[in-house]
């Protein structure tokens, strides 16, 4: 799975549920398809420290963070430096 997501990140969305909980998985998927966390589990987009790591590989990661992480200030400035 992590070769598929490497090479179409975008394959998340039709992995099982237990595979959109891997952290690894997921980061993988996101370096390759900057959308693909929309398809991560809810506890994934909710993750602060997780949202933090994927925004400063460049990620677009902050469009599809939990909301509440989308109001963090130190989410927010974190996206800001990157881009």
């Amino acid at each position: 799975v992590i070769e598929a997501v490497r090479q179409h990140g975008d394959a998340l969305r039709f992995a099982d549920t237990s595979l959109r909980q891997d952290r690894e998985v997921v980061i993988e998927a996101a370096r390759q398809h900057g959308d693909s966390l929309r398809y991560a589990d809810a506890a994934l987009r909710g993750d602060r420290e997780f949202v933090i790591e994927l925004v400063r590989q460049g990620v677009s990661a902050l469009l599809f963070a939990d909301a509440c992480l989308r109001q963090d200030r130190q989410v927010v400035l974190e996206a800001v430096r990157q881009h």
